[in-house]
């Protein structure tokens, strides 16, 4: 199955293809006239507005208000910080690391400020970062749909003190920026009330858009303009994966409906459930971290669901490649390649001369890793094992953008097959309420 920006092929997940490791024909029929169900749900879930989500892409009316915020912190800033967890974080590092962020190869430029994205909450983290900048020119922006979620609160109230006690006070107006949704049904917005105490600026969190589902709002192009990217290319990208839904394609003919069906029928066939997403390329760790919790937390509920596995040619091939040979034949495999022969730097022939490394002599890193990643899906398949791959030829805004919304509608259209709400996260409430009860008994 090909779009404009990748190009996803399914075929050798197929026992037809790879032997008894694959799913049968008729299984996946099945489950793709299931994915047809799916889509008209989704079409009429775009034509009526119930969920806000689909029609993100289109929109163009709510970037210049992102943009005059995002470049309002960005005025005289030497640090800026962007505190969320979970969705209001990981769309924004998936989209930041294009530009090489959360790489090895990061490098700031001189006239652009030190960009932080702090979603983990760790105390002896937060004391380093707040101690390695110039609070008098750092800035900050807090996400948090509901404005209650408690590790991005301690974070803000922190670095409030800090600059409290810095003599930065009757300044703090200028430090922060916060993204929230609006108090709703008679309940206030705890991070709203104490941004509007405060004279910050506000962005609109869609009410409507969840979390892990808010990449393409302003949850991540805020966060992406600020980087420099160009946040309508994404929402370009984005669009070209709804267009063939929304145009009536078939379940066969649109990529993540494919995807969603391969999915349950691998699980149903095979009685597994666990799914591996191997990207070679840095530059897409953090989107695979970004699925692994839109999958997981969407999905697994009921008793039900397939477990994500991340993995990063070729570093994992050293550490996880013997286990999918050799161990227990219970995954999918989902290998993402790029177009990386000849790029990067060369060796030069009279480097190579003489030390047993003739065979390297003239190729570029994107040469090996091309050939390592083709070795590696091939020898996946080649052992009976399925594999589908996503190949990108070149990883731009528009090509992250339709990989976000591919997995996003693979989610949503796997959802509503296996009868389950997609939307909600009822078992990690449970998990936050306790942590709160601790907190205030003095066991925190």
């Amino acid at each position: 199955m090909t779009s404009p920006h990748y190009q996803q092929s399914i075929d050798t997940c197929f026992e037809t293809a790879i032997g008894t490791g694959g799913i049968s024909a008729s299984t996946f029929d099945v489950r793709l006239a299931g994915a047809d169900k799916a889509l008209a749900w989704l079409r009429d879930a775009y034509e009526t507005g119930s969920l806000p989500v689909l029609r993100v892409p289109e929109r163009r009316d709510d970037i210049p208000a992102l943009k005059e915020v995002a470049d309002g912190l960005l005025k005289d800033t030497s640090d800026l910080f962007l505190f969320g967890i979970g969705g209001s974080s990981l769309g924004a590092q998936a989209l930041a690391q294009l530009t090489g962020w959360g790489t090895p190869a990061h490098a700031v430029l001189e006239e652009r400020p030190r960009i932080h994205l702090v979603d983990n909450l760790d105390a002896v983290t937060m004391d380093a970062l707040l101690a390695n900048c110039d609070l008098r020119t750092t800035r900050f922006l807090v996400v948090s749909k509901s404005g209650g979620t408690v590790e991005p609160a301690m974070q803000m109230l922190v670095a409030m003190s800090a600059i409290e006690k810095a003599g930065g006070g009757k300044y703090m107006k200028h430090h922060f920026a916060v993204l929230t949704e609006p108090a709703k049904d008679g309940k206030p917005n705890a991070l709203r009330a104490l941004a509007e105490a405060h004279g910050f600026p506000a962005l609109e969190h869609d009410p409507g858009v969840g979390g892990r589902f808010a990449v393409l709002t302003n949850v991540g192009l805020a966060p992406a303009h600020l980087f420099g990217l160009d946040v309508e290319a994404i929402r370009e990208g984005a669009f070209s994966v709804m267009k063939p839904i929304l145009d009536g394609a078939a379940a066969g003919d649109v990529a993540p409906a494919q995807g969603a069906a391969l999915s349950l029928a691998f699980s149903e066939e095979k009685h597994a459930n666990m799914s591996v997403f191997l990207a070679y390329a840095d530059r897409l760790e953090r989107f695979l971290a970004w699925h692994v919790q839109l999958w997981a937390e969407s999905l697994g509920k009921e008793g039900k669901g397939t477990t994500p596995i991340r993995a990063l040619g070729p570093v994992d091939q050293h550490s996880q490649l013997q286990l999918w040979l050799g161990g227990p034949k219970d995954k999918l495999f989902n290998v993402f390649t790029t177009d990386t022969k000849g790029t990067g730097p060369a060796i030069a022939p009279e480097i190579a001369k003489g030390t047993g490394f003739e065979a390297l002599s003239g190729h570029t890193v994107g040469d090996l890793v091309d050939a390592e990643q083709r070795a590696t899906f091939d020898t996946l398949a080649n052992n009976g094992l399925p594999v589908r791959g996503f190949h990108v030829p070149v990883l731009n805004e528009k090509a992250i953008g339709a990989l976000l919304m591919h997995f996003m509608l693979e989610t949503m259209i796997a959802g509503h097959m296996m009868g389950i709400n997609t939307f909600d996260q009822p078992a990690v409430e449970e998990g936050k309420i306790l942590a709160r009860n601790y907190l205030a008994e003095g066991k925190g």
